[in-house]
């Protein structure tokens, strides 16, 4: 658990999923930030078969529940996925029965905190959570064809 004062409680997270085929394969990348006292973390992680509006969904539930393991308790997300935000805000409806579930594990993690704020920014202010996303799909790929390929000499 991180020790902090008040100036130091808000803390910045990018999330980003990432679908290759849709459904396909999906990968989430989080990065959770502080400025004022240095702290970052990245996560990036395979997140099963599913849609891409699924791993953003994912991506975001991750990052909310290390958010509360670490003890912080004012977050801002960002997020490039303008359908996830504007759910998340009451915007647009929950229609996918799929997202519905995913939806209310995010407002359940969320109303633990102090202060939650999630705002849509620009594929190019998300880039950094893109690239991890992506790259877990990769490196799962990766490892499993090289599993494959041992099961094969075997």
């Amino acid at each position: 658990m991180l020790n902090l004062k008040n100036k130091e409680k808000l803390f910045t997270v990018n999330v980003d999923g990432a679908c290759s085929g849709n459904p396909g394969d999906t990968g989430l990348g989080i990065v959770i930030e502080n400025k004022t006292t240095g702290f970052k973390e990245n996560i990036s992680r395979y997140a099963g078969l599913g849609t891409n509006n699924y791993a953003e969904y994912k991506a975001l539930i991750v990052a909310l529940e290390r958010i509360i393991e670490l003890g912080i308790e004012s977050v801002e997300v960002k997020s490039d996925s303008e359908l996830l935000v504007k759910q998340l805000k009451g915007i647009y409806k929950v229609k996918k029965e799929h997202l519905k579930t995913l939806h209310d594990k995010v407002l359940a993690l969320a109303a633990r905190l102090v202060e939650f704020k999630i705002e849509h920014v620009r594929r190019e202010f998300n880039a950094e959570a893109d690239l991890l996303a992506k790259n877990a799909i990769t490196e799962y790929r990766r490892t499993n064809r090289m599993v494959a390929a041992q099961q094969k000499a075997v």
